[in-house]
């Protein structure tokens, strides 16, 4: 049924239960399982970030961690991306790429409070695959 499942991580408890679905349905389904970690620079504003190298490399090493962490869990093989850029049209664009059969990621993120997320709203309406929401 799937042969390329995309999970996407930021870190959030409801990414962290979207990995634990992407890896159970890659056992189940024996697909190829990738990971993509987006860093969002946006959200801390250009201009610090203009004045701020160490801002950049701090999330890219947070995002590296989280991408580690999912090679750590379960017994499937995972292939990880690391993206810049705006998570919705990275997170889509990489999925073509790859030709993803379907999507997993959290609900909302680490600052989405208690409804659906931004990415994952963006992703469910402009990407042209199936997603599934943990």
């Amino acid at each position: 049924m799937y042969e390329r499942i995309l999970v996407a991580t930021d870190g959030s408890e409801a990414a962290n239960r979207a990995l634990e679905q992407a890896l159970d349905l890659a056992s189940t389904f024996d697909a190829e399982l990738h990971a993509i970690a987006v860093v969002d620079t946006r959200r801390y504003g250009d201009s610090m970030l203009a004045d701020s190298a160490d801002v950049v490399d701090d999330l890219r090493e947070y995002a590296t961690e989280l991408l580690t962490d999912v090679h750590s869990r379960g017994d499937v093989d995972v292939t990880t991306e690391l993206r810049r850029g705006h998570p919705p049209k990275a997170i889509g664009d990489y999925a073509e790429s790859i030709d993803a059969d379907l999507l997993v990621l959290g609900h909302r993120g680490r600052t989405s409070g208690d409804h659906i997320g931004s990415v994952a709203e963006r992703v469910v309406r402009d990407v042209d695959r199936p997603v599934l929401t943990a």
